[in-house]
């Protein structure tokens, strides 16, 4: 199919950018990667009036390494922030995740932060967003404004923000100190949507016990949820801690819906499966830190 007739922008600065999306209201969107939009037109599940294309914007194609955090402009591509050993080191999810993004030909144009303003339920970098405590930077006519990410998502494909916007950075906070990360999913095929996806955390403390494990999940819920499940193995050496314990404890805490993919009930299996696998798998890593310093 093709898309129902649209105007184009190609704006140079961002204020242009966002002198259009002014001018043309609620009809105009951004274009950044499309990854995520095109399909959308071409489906005519969206029809906007104007695309604001802001790949001509300066300023929104780098990411920013410090000792708190990876901040990612718009315009980054997928592609890029995984072959970034920096961003990794500092937010090991990123790149995790990053890898199960969709296939190469996409991650090389798509973005991380449009998919993220996409607010697609079964994206992962939403859930990594989630994850992190991140938040994305919103620049705005009456100028720019930090979104947390609880803040931000607030329905399948819908966020908060309203009226002429475009988000420029999404800002992932460092992992803390003694802490593993690990990321899996399971899809019909290689590249596929996930029919369900685990991110996790697990910190311990210093005698390599248990301290806190926070997970996130993917094609889930309808937004992207982050559940503490530290009290299953609260204070247990990495050893001997029941991880299966803690898969259970996520079911019980997860609503997924069924679709033509998956059941509600399988979906809520994978969750007790993934979960007990990457905690297992992120605790090896955090306790090997710990065993190093």
């Amino acid at each position: 199919m093709k898309p129902a007739p649209f105007r184009y922008a190609d704006p140079g600065t961002l204020d242009e950018a966002l002198a259009v999306l002014s001018a043309e209201g609620e009809g105009a969107k951004v274009l950044a990667g499309g990854q995520s939009l095109l399909p959308l037109l071409s489906m005519r599940l969206a029809a906007p009036t104007t695309l604001v294309d802001i790949n001509r914007v300066p300023g929104l194609d780098s990411v920013e390494v410090t000792g708190n955090g990876v901040t990612v402009g718009a315009l980054v591509r997928h592609t890029a922030l995984l072959a970034d050993d920096a961003a990794a080191r500092v937010q090991p999810l990123l790149a995790r995740a990053t890898a199960n993004v969709a296939h190469p030909a996409i991650r090389n144009r798509g973005t991380t932060v449009g998919s993220i303003a996409h607010a697609d339920p079964s994206g992962e970098m939403t859930s990594v967003l989630a994850l992190t405590d991140g938040a994305v930077t919103v620049a705005t006519p009456s100028g720019p404004r930090t979104v947390e990410w609880r803040d931000l998502f607030v329905g399948p494909l819908e966020t908060s923000l309203h009226g002429p916007a475009v988000v420029t950075s999404a800002f992932f906070p460092a992992l803390p100190d003694r802490s593993g990360t690990a990321f899996a999913e399971v899809a019909r095929r290689k590249g596929d949507y996930a029919v369900c996806g685990a991110g996790v955390v697990v910190t311990l403390d210093e005698d390599r016990r248990i301290a806190r494990v926070r997970a996130s999940y993917v094609s889930v819920g309808l937004t992207p949820e982050v559940h503490d499940l530290t009290e299953a193995v609260a204070g247990k050496p990495v050893d001997s801690a029941d991880w299966a314990a803690a898969g259970a404890l996520a079911r019980t805490l997860v609503d997924p819906d069924t679709d033509i993919h998956a059941s509600a009930d399988y979906r809520r299996l994978l969750v007790g499966v993934l979960t007990e696998r990457t905690l297992a798998e992120a605790a090896a890593e955090a306790a090997a830190k710990v065993t190093g310093e």
